[in-house]
């Protein structure tokens, strides 16, 4: 029987809300093993002088399998 685990991060990016979601992924990849899945919850961005968007973020929940 397998447990699985959620956790959520926020991933960053200077270009796109879709670059932030792939950054997210690609960091938990470094510390989590056994990822299922992911959901994407909320985005939203830092908007910096003239009203132009300086840092897009993604929220996501990560799903994956406990060892033992």
């Amino acid at each position: 029987m397998a447990v699985a685990r959620i956790t959520e991060i926020i991933g960053s990016s200077p270009k796109s809300w879709d670059d932030a979601v792939k950054n997210a992924l690609e960091r938990a990849n470094k510390t989590l093993r056994g990822l299922t899945g992911i959901e994407v919850t909320k985005m939203n961005a830092a908007i910096g002088k003239g009203g132009k968007i300086t840092e897009y973020r993604a929220h996501i929940r990560i799903t994956f399998i406990l060892e033992g």
